[in-house]
Formats: C-alpha cells, structure tokens, sequence
C-alpha cells in the first residue's frame, strides 16, 4: 500500500497535470507531443506512487524510462520491441538496489529535476534505463489519445509506464489485475498436460493358398525411437543436445546413420514430445532381447506391425508387396494422427486386394498430466483386421517349380492349370526377388539395383513375357486346318529339306527330307515343311480365328499386373507397323511359330488346357474366395461352364494323338518328358529370340496328361544364353520329368481321386394294414415229391455267327469304297499330294474302311 505522505503528493501532482492537459489538448498533435507538457507529464509521481516499484524487484526494476522525453517524441523507437523487451535491463539487480532515486519526495515536487537536459535530452540513455531498474515502451499518439500497449513480456510480469487520455485512468489501469486468455494461461502453467486422441491402424488381411498356407501375413517389429521426457524451462540447444546424445548412442547400438536435423528435433519435442520419434530400422523379437539391455534412457524400441512374406522370393511377381501410405504427421498433434504409419498395396495381389485386404482404424484417447506422465489410456473404437484372400495356388506345388527351375534353367517359366478347373496350381518366373526387401521400404540404390540387373527379376516372364511359341504353335494350326476342312487324318503332303518363298529357304530342322506324312506324324516330327505347306493352305485369317478361340492374343483376364497380350498377325497389323499386307512369307513364319506372333506361357497352357479338355476353353481362376475378419465368404469363384469352341471333337482327337506321339512315339521329339505312370500328350518348341547378333535361343514344353481324362496341363520355357545351343527337346522337356515324377503317388491320388460314397436316404417302411394276418409258413417237401406246375423256362436258340437276328428295320453300315462320293477337300497348294491312307509297314492290320450310313426307305 502507498504511505499516506505519497498519496498526498499523488493528488497534487495530479490536480497539475489535470490543469496542463486541458490547456495544451487543443494545440498537440497525433504524432508530435511538444517536449515541456510531456515532460511535465513524465515528472508524474505515477511511477514513484506506486509502491510495487519498491516491494517487487521485477516492477520496480524500470523507473528511468520516466525520466526520457526525448525518447517519447521519437515514436519510432516504440516500434522497436528489441529496446523494450530486452531482459537484460530489467534483470540487472543495480537497479533495485537504488531506492534513494525513487523515494525522494524532491522528484516529484521540483520539476527542475525533470527539466535538467542531462535526463531529457538523451536519446540513448541505455545506461539511465539500466540504472532505474524499467524498461518503458515509448508511447505513441493515436487521433489525440495514447492507449496501453502491453506486451507479451509485459503480461509476463514487467512494469510498463502508460498514458492515456488522464493521468487517473492510466494509475488505475496499472493498478488493475492484468487479463490473460484461457489458451495462454493453459499453455503456460500446464505445457505438459495434454489429452489426444491417435488413430491405430487396422491389421492387414493375410494371403493364404488353396489349403491354407500363408503366403502373406504380418509380424510385430521394434523400431529405435527418442522418447523426449518432460523439460522444465528447456531452450532449444538442451534439448537438441540431450537428443544427439542419444541419437550416438542408437547409431553404435544399431549399427545405422540416424541423420536428423536440430529443427527437426526442437520441433517434435515443442509439439509432440509425448510421442516417440522412430527412426526406420527393423529390429525383430531375438535382436531385441539382445539388443534392449544396451538401451539407456530416453532411448527405446518403439513397437509396430509390419508386413512379413514367410515365402520370401516364392510367387513374388503375383504376390505383390506394401509400401507405406504417407510419412507420420509433423507439427502440432491433430485428432486421429496414426501411431504407426498406413500401408498399400504396391504391386501383385496386394495392389490388386488392397481394399480387401486393408483393415479398419481403431481410436486410442491418451491423457497426460501436468508433469507429462500419461493417466489415461482409452480404446474409443478397436480396430478391425483386412480380409484374408485365399488362392489357387498349391504352395507345395509353387515350391517344386521353383526349384525345377533353379535347376533346369537359368531364367525361365513353368506354369501348371488344372485342366478340369480352370485354377491354376503354380505359376513360376526366374530369376525371382524377395519380397521382404520392400518393406518397411526399399532404398534407392537397392532398387535400382534390381532394375538394372540384366537378367531382371522383377520381370514376372509367367505372364509378361511375350516370346514367339515356335513349333508349340503348330497344334494350332493343326486345328485350324482340320477344323477348315483343308486336310483330313488321311491326308499326305511331301516334305523335303526345305521350302522356297522368293529368295527365301525356310529348312527343317532335321535338315533332311522325310517324305510322306499325315497330320498326327507331322505333328510328332515338328517338321516345318508340312506345317508351312498347311498353314499357307488354311490361310492367315483363318489360323488367327482358331489361335483366338484357344485364348491367343488377348489377356486372360486373371487378376495379375501388367499381364501382356501377345499378338497374331493380320493384314490391318502388318500394313500400321510394315506398310504392306500380309504375305506367304508371314503365314509360312506364323505357322511354325516365328515371326511376329508372340505368346506369354500362361497363354500357351491356356491354349494346351483347351485341347486337352476337347475343345472347350476352362476360365482361368487364380484366386479361390475372399473371406473377412470373421472367416465368412464375401467374394468366391462361382463353377462358370467352359466355352465351347466350335470344333470338331474328332478334330481335336487327332491333335491329341498327335501330341502323344510326340512324347511316347521313339520318333518324337519330347521323349524327355515321358512319365511312366501316366500318358503324357505335349509339344516341343525351339525358336530364335532376342537381337540377332546375341544368338539367342527358346526351348519350350508344352502338355497335358492323362490322355484319357486330361488333369493338368502345363507350358515350360527355358531362355538360353547367347551362342547356346538349346531346343525345346533337349531342355525344357525334362522339366516336366523332374517336376511330376519325384511326386508319383501325389499326382495319381489328385488324377484318380477316391470314389465319394453317395449318401441315400433310406424311405421309411409303409405301415402294413392289420388284417393280413398270421404270414404263411414255408412247407417242407421231399424232392422226389412233384411240385406245382409253372411255366417253362425260354431256351436260347443256337445261331450261326452269321444268323444274327437282326430286325429288317435297323439302319445298316454300308462299306465304300475311297471313290465313293465324299465332301471334296479344299486344293492344297503345289507340292501337296494328297493320297489314301498307306499300308501299314510292319506288316498290320490296315486302317479300316470309313462306313456310310444309309436310310432305308
């Protein structure tokens, strides 16, 4: 409280300054106050009056202010907050120290001491204000009145000297309680408390195969992370300080290179130092417990959920992998920050079932008190896991192609269909990758590593690689000119060593003649000759027709990325890309399978499955159901029925036995596929690819089995390197060998699955009406006793074989002759000659006669 002989120099001094406002009101100006009534002004005893100038170090610390006329007629010096808020001058305890400058009663009463030009003109009196113990804002003339001006400093605790309109209003205005907002106050006396509310990502659906094995599921894992703790008054270079510190020590730990900026660690620990600060390095359950003991304090292992291919590289191009879906937030915690960061799909089923797969958020309520320890931990809403997608594929089965490449090739591609489901059962590429090396992330340099690998692993060669399909394509068009009527079973066309087009000779690759041959001994050589000669019969628009309805050319339709298409040559195709149409010579390279016709080997299975299956093309399947958190069916592949192909079941007989003798004639040319429990159909295929100069070479196998009943069918490819000498025969045939043999008693049990025992419902006995009566005995009798007459029994009647009794109206089989009027084929081009079936060489039975049946009238 003021002493009383204060409160009466206060009244005077006030009645003063009363009297001088009113007078010089009129003549002062908004922004230049004449020096005399301001001084006089200043010479108030407002600041003396006040005895929180004597009582509190921190008021009383600025009374010099006061004394600085000049420094109020300068308003630009207001504008510079570096003079008023500098905690220098306020903290320098000489100003409180001198009590004698603010007690004397005489500066007050004689202004003389205001006036003295030693006090008012210095324009830098640093040294005064330093002196004083206040630091004063300079006022400033707004429309004829001075209004406070506080500022953040201030509303902390300094003394700021006022003007106002009057000298009574300023007094009470610095005598009144200063106001403070709620958010400042809150921000202020409670930085540490908070309450938030955090998104916890939902688990990710797994990928599983046909029985249940996972290809795709998620594991717990530690991150290293700073776990800021709770500062009193901490600047920017403690904290900074106290984070690299252990950022060392993580780095020697870990073995890793955490860079991360100053700014960066102030920041997070202003804004979110409740939360850890991860960095990405995995460290799985057994790092951990050898590892965690290292730790020191404010350094710990943050946990998560990741992503995990127990496989690895198995089925990597269908598969897919995640990446992460955004960084974790930065900056002031907002409602529904994740702890850990989302994932997607990337690439394979992951891309293609992300939304499937991707689990529902959960909400997490943290409260910290004031000291930043937590008090409250809610689970507002728990997240809900993905869907779980369930394949075709037969992990055991992928395995074993793998590993059959990996052994037969160096890159290559198997893929097996079932023929009766259309599901396919392995579909494998090399060279392959493994897929946990993209997660949590991959690096650039691994990355392009991966890219720029020449034998390029991220190239799914299933069902991306386009190859030319080489004499495999000859059953097409086998089928095709069967199914045009330009040859028959019958039909014989010489093959010499080669075919002349132009300038061109297209050879055999036997590099001989082989004379005569039908279809089914054409087809067992693979020889060239015959095929060229066909193709070019059947013509070009036709074998496309055919390769089409056998599912060249177009995609599968699986659900696979990036899968290509192929491509069949026509005269639209060719006059775009070689301004002309299509030539013999092109229908001659289409019809062995060179030139510009490109196939991927799921293709080729698809088009053998065909075959197999009678001419009827099974839809592909890869993906069996899709099931949610609570194992229910939500998506599932109905039975769909095959697509019927208008072709002759006898035309596609004779292609199939074609395909057998391939593998079980001596003269075939796939021998090495020959299984002995079972009858494998198949084609062999060599092909020139890649740039000329490199002499590259393709060897295929492609088939199904058993003939009778087809199961499965399947296309092997096998890339050589340059200059090797490679033929479908000789390196992709034994594939099917060691794949299907080693696993005998396996493929029998799936070919001829036990018989299912159908289950009948027994009907229940009729209630038999109750006057029958008492059943009758059975009487006994001698043998010799004569027994009631019956009826005789019809004898057989002894016929000679040829007195069969035949009803006079049955249609009978007539045999003709060839010359019988028969279908005219269509003209084969020279060089074909078409002849009877030929007599059989070892001396057999001759083929028999084709029979006409004829209607009686």
């Amino acid at each position: 409280m003021l002493s009383t002989q204060l409160q009466a120099d206060r009244s005077e001094a006030l009645r003063e300054l009363e009297s001088q406002f009113a007078k010089r009101r009129s003549a002062s100006q908004s922004k230049q106050p004449k020096p005399a009534p301001e001084a006089e002004e200043l010479e108030k005893p407002k600041v003396v009056a006040k005895p929180k100038v004597v009582e509190k170090p921190k008021v009383v610390e600025k009374p010099k202010v006061v004394e600085k006329p000049k420094v109020v007629e300068k308003p630009k010096v207001v504008e510079k907050p570096k003079v008023v808020e500098k905690p220098k001058v306020v903290e320098k305890p000489k100003v409180v120290e001198k009590p004698k400058v603010v007690e004397k009663p005489k500066v007050v009463e004689k202004p003389k001491v205001v006036e003295k030009p030693k006090v008012v003109e210095k324009p830098k009196s640093g040294n005064a204000m330093e002196a004083s113990g206040l630091g004063v804002r300079q006022p400033k003339a707004q429309s004829r009145t001075v209004r406070q001006s506080v500022s953040a400093s201030q509303r902390a605790g300094s003394l700021v000297a006022v003007q106002s309109e009057s000298a009574v209003d300023a007094i009470s205005e610095l005598d009144a309680p200063m106001k403070r907002s709620a958010d400042l106050a809150a921000i202020e006396t409670r930085p540490n408390a908070r309450t938030m509310t955090l998104s916890i990502p939902g688990l990710r659906g797994q990928i599983l195969d046909r029985y249940g094995n996972p290809l795709a599921q998620n594991k717990v894992v530690w991150y290293p992370a700073l776990q800021y703790q709770q500062f009193e008054n901490a600047d920017k270079a403690f904290v900074v300080a106290w984070a690299r510190e252990r950022i060392t020590k993580a780095n020697e730990i870990f073995g890793i290179e955490w860079k991360v900026s100053d700014d960066e660690l102030w920041e997070h620990y202003r804004h979110r130092r409740w939360l850890a600060m991860p960095f990405t390095h995995v460290v799985d359950a057994e790092r951990k417990a050898l590892l965690e003991p290292q730790l020191i304090d404010g350094l710990i292992l943050h946990p998560l959920y990741q992503r995990y291919y127990p496989q690895g590289e198995l089925a990597a191009h269908l598969i897919g992998y995640v990446g992460s879906k955004g960084k974790l937030e930065k900056g002031p915690i907002n409602y529904g920050d994740p702890i850990f960061e989302f994932t997607e799909g990337r690439a394979g089923f992951e891309k293609l079932y992300d939304k499937e797969l991707t689990g529902i958020p959960g909400l997490r309520k943290l409260q910290y008190d004031s000291s930043g320890a937590e008090v409250l931990r809610e689970e507002k809403r728990a997240p809900q896991q993905g869907g779980t997608v369930v394949t075709t594929i037969d992990l055991e089965w992928q395995k074993r192609a793998e590993e059959v490449l990996a052994q037969h090739a160096h890159k290559g591609a198997l893929v097996i269909i079932d023929v009766r489901t259309g599901e396919l059962v392995a579909m494998a590429s090399r060279p392959s990758y493994d897929l946990n090396t993209f997660v949590p992330f991959i690096t650039s340099k691994d990355y392009t590593a991966l890219r720029e690998d020449p034998d390029a692993p991220l190239f799914a060669r299933s069902y991306q690689g386009e190859y030319p399909p080489a004499s495999t394509f000859k059953a097409v068009v086998a089928l095709s000119a069967l199914q045009h009527g330009v040859l028959d079973r019958y039909t014989q066309i010489n093959t010499p060593a080669f075919i002349q087009l132009g300038k061109h000779q297209m050879w055999n690759w036997s590099k001989k003649p082989e004379g005569l041959m039908n279809i089914v001994k054409g087809l067992y050589r693979s020889n060239n000759p015959f095929f060229i000669q066909v193709g070019i019969a059947t013509r070009p628009q036709n074998i496309v027709q055919t390769a089409e309805q056998l599912g060249y050319g177009k995609k599968t339709g699986l659900p696979l990325v990036g899968e290509k298409k192929g491509l069949l040559p026509s005269d639209a195709y060719m006059r775009k890309h070689h301004k002309r149409r299509m030539t013999d010579g092109d229908t001659a390279n289409m019809s062995i399978g060179q030139g510009v016709v490109l196939a991927t080997p799921l293709q080729v299975a698809q088009g053998m499955a065909a075959i197999a299956n009678g001419g009827k093309l099974p839809k592909l399947q890869l993906v069996r159901q899709v099931q949610d958190a609570n194992g229910r069916i939500i998506k599932y592949n109905r039975d769909e029925p095959r697509q019927l192909l208008n072709m002759s079941a006898t035309d596609v007989a004779l292609v199939q036995e074609g395909l057998m003798k391939v593998v079980n004639d001596p003269a075939g040319t796939g021998k090495r596929a020959y299984l002995d429990y079972t009858i494998v159909c198949g084609k062999t295929g060599t092909a020139q690819w890649g740039p000329k100069e490199k002499e590259q070479r393709l060897g295929w196998f492609t088939g199904f089995f058993p003939l009778n009943n087809p199961k499965y069918a399947f296309a092997m490819v096998y890339e050589g390197r340059p200059g090797e000498k490679v033929s479908g025969g000789s390196k992709a045939a034994p594939m099917v060998k060691s794949f299907f043999q080693p696993i005998k008693d396996e493929v029998m049990f799936r070919v001829n699955p036990p018989v299912r025992a159908l289950v009948v419902e027994e009907e229940e006995p009729e209630t038999l009406p109750d006057d029958l009566g008492v059943p009758g005995r059975a009487m006994v009798i001698d043998e010799a006793q004569d027994l009631p007459d019956a009826p005789p029994a019809p004898r057989a009647v002894l016929v000679e074989e040829d007195e069969a009794l035949v009803p006079d109206d049955t249609p009978r089989a007539v045999p003709v002759e060839d010359e019988v009027d028969v279908p005219d084929l269509r003209p084969l081009p020279e060089g074909i000659i078409e002849r009877p079936a030929p007599e059989p060489e070892d001396g057999g039975e001759a083929p028999p006669r084709r029979a006409l049946i004829i209607e009686e009238e």
